[in-house]
């Protein structure tokens, strides 16, 4: 009797509150997995990837659901592949595409999500992935290039750092047991020497200078993020002689390019704007065409507009003059696209003439540094002669 009633006890159904209970935990796990899916970064080759397959499948007829459930499927196993799904259900639950990439901001740039959204009011997802396919390889190659470009002085430093310590920590003190050894004096640049090896090798002072450090780049790490952090280094970015150039033909390169895909695909200016505005990783490029936009709203003109925003300088004198006959002749997606193209080979010049500049600057930095180590031990070499004698 007893079995018979714990049998019917197990298979009763649940009360009201045991499944709504069941509910809330599944949707706590959700959370979670959200939660922890939301800082995963993934790969640019796979970002670039799945924009272009998903803009094939969707200009071949496929929906967007179906062809999000067979990338899903066909996706190897790791952090994208969790990403495309959760994304699938999203898409099923009825929530708008851009919306759902809004869930993994570190894999979908502010960028990314508003053209998607433009390509959804306007019914042309295919193309404008397309073309975001494009403008990714893009800037992966741009990327490319620069690290290619930082390489050698990389290296270079490298190798210096290396020959630094090796003269330090090996060279100097065979040196330092001779001298002492004889009584000898040593010149004054080399016990300045002596002494910074000396405090190298402390290792109560290196724990004080290693922690000092780490905090000090912790609270600039964390003041990079905030407003006033953001506006100093941007500052530095588009002023700075020697990088001054290429930051700007970066931007202006990336804006001019969104703005030719958007117009020549039918978006209106204003949209295009708040596109080029988010994809602006310069808090002063950001405001300029955050003021443009407005006076844009206010009945200007493109042209006007950008030359009557604060930091117009920002933009060539050259590049007003062809956006204003791009406006008055109806082609100003045609212009943009002119403009793109002629500053990303600007661009390139202007990565080769910042690779030109760093290359004898780092030499005569690393140089001057090697030198004086070298010129401090070389010091008592001429005089080791006499050293040995006594």
């Amino acid at each position: 009797m007893t079995s018979e009633m714990m049998t019917k006890n197990s298979a009763s159904p649940a009360t009201p509150n045991q499944a709504a209970g069941t509910v809330a935990r599944i949707k706590t796990i959700d959370r979670q997995n959200d939660s922890r899916l939301s800082y995963i970064r993934v790969n640019q080759s796979e970002l670039i990837a799945f924009t272009t397959q998903l803009s094939v499948m969707l200009d071949s007829g496929v929906s967007l659901s179906d062809a999000m459930d067979a990338m899903a499927e066909q996706s190897q196993a790791g952090p994208f592949k969790e990403i495309l799904e959760d994304l699938t259900d999203r898409i099923k639950s009825g929530d708008n595409f851009s919306n759902a990439l809004q869930a993994f901001p570190r894999v979908f740039s502010p960028m990314f999500v508003s053209m998607v959204r433009t390509s959804e009011a306007s019914g042309r997802m295919s193309e404008m992935l397309n073309i975001l396919s494009g403008y990714l390889n893009f800037e992966s190659e741009t990327k490319k290039r620069i690290q290619r470009a930082l390489t050698y002085p990389f290296i270079m430093a490298l190798v210096a750092v290396a020959a630094t310590g090796t003269l330090m920590f090996f060279v100097l003190p065979r040196f330092m047991r001779i001298y002492e050894a004889r009584g000898a004096a040593l010149p004054k640049i080399t016990q300045i020497l002596v002494t910074f090896s000396q405090t190298l090798r402390d290792i109560d002072i290196m724990a004080i200078v290693i922690t000092t450090a780490v905090l000090v780049a912790g609270g600039l790490y964390w003041w990079s993020g905030t407003t006033s952090g953001r506006r100093v280094l941007d500052y530095f970015k588009i002023t700075i002689p020697i990088f001054r150039t290429m930051f700007i033909d970066t931007v202006v390169t990336r804006s001019m390019r969104i703005m030719a895909t958007m117009v020549n695909t039918g978006v209106n200016l204003l949209d295009s704007l708040e596109v080029i505005e988010d994809s602006c990783d310069n808090y002063y490029f950001q405001q300029l065409w955050k003021d443009v936009d407005q006076k844009i709203r206010n009945g200007y003109q493109l042209s006007e507009a950008i030359q009557l925003a604060p930091g117009n300088d920002l933009i060539s004198p050259s590049i007003l003059q062809m956006l204003k006959a791009g406006e008055k002749s109806g082609r100003l997606g045609d212009v943009c696209d002119k403009i793109s193209v002629y500053y990303e080979k600007k661009l390139e010049g202007s990565i080769n003439s910042v690779t030109t500049l760093i290359e004898p600057v780092m030499i005569t930095i690393l140089g001057s540094v090697i030198g004086t180590i070298a010129i401090a031990l070389l010091l008592p070499v001429f005089r080791i002669s006499s050293v040995m004698a006594q």
